[in-house]
């Protein structure tokens, strides 16, 4: 398994982080998605250090043995920001730049536009920049994608997704953590909420992303935090919605956009409306990019940092 540093735990912002970093040199921020850890990180910490980067990975609230507040508006994307503000104050940085997957990917979005002076550059896998139109988000994925789309029941029905993944953690997880499912023939898991189905099902196509040792680490780490935590952050989605509302949608710094060709989360085709100095690659691969194709990621990343 991929050597990994040993973790410290860091007071910012109200909370406790549990940080992972590496390396010395211009400081990388990487930043996790749901239902990851740093952990997700582990392919790319030694390129980066050996280029020269010193490499920041937060477990952010909610995750392994970083602070789990009660509140859920603890979990909006002011606090999840501010986290990060905090974490460079820590070390001593004016700026830095900020790599994100899947839920990462929105912090990342939302730091380059509310604290755009400590922003140097973007770096984003998988979520794209989410325009905020005219109706919170909530309402809208219900309206088009129904009660089931799993926003809409985290929402809706609070708690009921979190004790299912929680009574099946290395199910659910093992489940989650695939590639090449598009070369079989899709699994019929029944109605209802998919990601609950998912969470009992015992054959679904694909294979594991990683090694049983590597998801011993995630088992190991949601098996004490739960999954409560990390679900609040879609929890907040109307209120993230409503308080951004005077935050102009422009993101100025350098974008790096990278996309997995069989990934179910869709690109953002007015991207550079958004974010002009922007450049989008796509890897063949599903929603764990930087898991599935860690080497050609490296390289695009790498490419990139090169140039920016």
């Amino acid at each position: 398994m991929t050597t990994f540093p040993e973790p410290e735990i860091i007071d910012v912002n109200g909370v406790s982080l549990e940080v992972y970093s590496a390396g010395d040199g211009e400081p990388l921020i990487l930043c996790h998605g749901w239902p990851e850890l740093a952990f997700s990180w582990r392919h790319q910490v030694a390129p980066l250090v050996e280029a020269g980067y010193r490499v920041i990975m937060p477990n952010q609230r909610g995750y392994g043995r970083s602070s789990r507040p009660e509140a859920v508006e603890d979990y909006d994307i002011h606090h999840l920001c501010g986290d990060l503000d905090a974490l460079l104050n820590h070390y001593g940085y004016a700026d830095a730049r900020f790599v994100g997957h899947d839920w990462g990917a929105i912090v990342v979005w939302n730091m380059a536009m509310l604290y755009p002076r400590r922003v140097r550059g973007v770096i984003n896998l998988s979520v794209p920049f989410m325009e905020r139109g005219p109706t919170e988000w909530v309402s809208f994925w219900e309206s088009r994608l129904g009660p089931d789309f799993y926003i809409v029941h985290f929402n809706r029905q609070p708690g009921v997704a979190d004790a299912v993944f929680a009574e099946n953690t290395r199910n659910f997880l093992r489940n989650l953590y695939r590639t090449g499912q598009w070369l079989e023939e899709p699994a019929d898991l029944g109605p209802g909420m998919r990601l609950i189905n998912l969470a009992r099902a015992e054959h679904v196509p694909g294979t594991p992303v990683m090694s049983d040792a590597e998801l011993d680490v995630f088992v190991t780490s949601f098996k004490n935090s739960g999954f409560t935590g990390g679900i609040n952050w879609y929890r907040n989605f109307t209120r993230n919605w409503e308080t951004t509302r005077d935050v102009p949608q422009q993101v100025e710094q350098p974008v790096l956009m990278i996309h997995g060709k069989y990934d179910i989360v869709a690109a953002n085709p007015r991207l550079e409306d958004y974010a002009p100095n922007s450049e989008v690659y796509t890897l063949p691969c599903g929603h764990w990019i930087q898991q599935e194709q860690p080497e050609e990621t490296n390289r695009l990343i790498l490419n990139w940092l090169s140039r920016h």
